[in-house]
């Protein structure tokens, strides 16, 4: 009976502690950034797709993104003990201890770099080493804490996974992929706007000088309006490329037509912080719809 109970306590410790150093990879970054990989693997591919460097690509992506997201999380443990959105990670809570957490970070992305310098190629595993410095230390040491501009360049990282994607295929940098990686780069500023607005006290309590803070919500609200923009001619680019098809053009250009005219309609609501969760989800729906489109696009027509 008393070994029974033991087990059964040991257990749900072991699942407890596996569950925490799972939260520190901040799966849902890394899945939204595994959606874009795969995409673009598949666009670059067309119909004559490497099972194997897809999957490799895939692992390899996976492990250093992870790896990024859990020394961002040692990172911003000052931080996030001000913000009530990340006061149950579990570095603050003290369910891994932070040289833990470390070691953890670091064979992750060792074991993803190993991955992608044998299984891919030198473009792949450059572009994760670039993706990683960026969003690890110029992003997420130095920018975000000092500068309104940090977000643009936690852009530049969120924006390689897709690049890589491509990469590991054509193994080259062309026009496509330009337009890949500037679609994704310009997408995550009305995302991550959006999130500033309806975010904004949290934010200002953390001392962390984001455009909602800084610039004010208005100022926000139209460069989110500008972003979308600029986003949608990328994404509708893409269609004039060797590549896309006709289905995507038609389909890319009514969703953004849809979101742009929600973003503008949006702006001019009294209710800042609602329109700015809404815009958020929707953001997220138009980059689905979007990695969907090109990783089936060469069945369209």
């Amino acid at each position: 009976m008393l070994v029974t109970a033991w087990l059964a306590i040991r257990h749900d410790t072991l699942e407890a502690m596996l569950g925490a150093y799972y939260q520190l990879t901040k799966p849902r970054v890394m899945y939204g950034n595994l959606i874009t990989t795969v995409a673009g693997f598949l666009f670059a591919a067309q119909d004559s797709i490497g099972w194997s460097v897809l999957f490799f690509t895939t692992v390899g992506t996976s492990l250093v993104i992870s790896s990024a997201c859990v020394i961002n999380n040692y990172l911003d443990q000052d931080i996030d003990r001000k913000m009530e959105r990340t006061l149950n990670r579990p570095l603050i809570t003290g369910v891994v201890k932070p040289k833990n957490a470390l070691i953890f970070g670091i064979m992750l992305l060792i074991g993803g770099l190993t991955i992608l310098y044998t299984r891919t190629n030198l473009w792949v595993t450059g572009i994760g080493i670039f993706g990683y410095v960026t969003y690890v230390w110029l992003y997420g040491a130095l920018g975000k804490r000092q500068s309104v501009h940090g977000t643009l360049i936690g852009s530049i990282s969120g924006a390689v996974p897709i690049l890589a994607g491509y990469i590991a295929v054509t193994n080259n940098f062309d026009v496509t992929a330009l337009l890949l990686f500037m679609a994704l780069f310009f997408w995550q500023m009305p995302e991550f706007y959006s999130i500033s607005i309806f975010r904004k006290k949290e934010y200002a309590k953390a001392g962390i000088p984001v455009s909602a803070v800084v610039r004010g919500v208005e100022s926000t609200q139209k460069q989110i309006v500008a972003y979308t923009i600029l986003t949608i001619l990328c994404m509708v680019a893409l269609a004039f490329t060797a590549k896309a098809s006709m289905t995507y053009l038609i389909v890319i250009s009514l969703t953004s037509a849809y979101w742009l005219l929600q973003t503008v309609h949006g702006i001019q609501s009294t209710q800042s912080q609602i329109w700015a969760r809404k815009n958020f989800h929707l953001c997220i729906r138009v980059l689905l719809i979007f990695s969907f489109l090109i990783a089936i696009d060469t069945y369209l027509v």
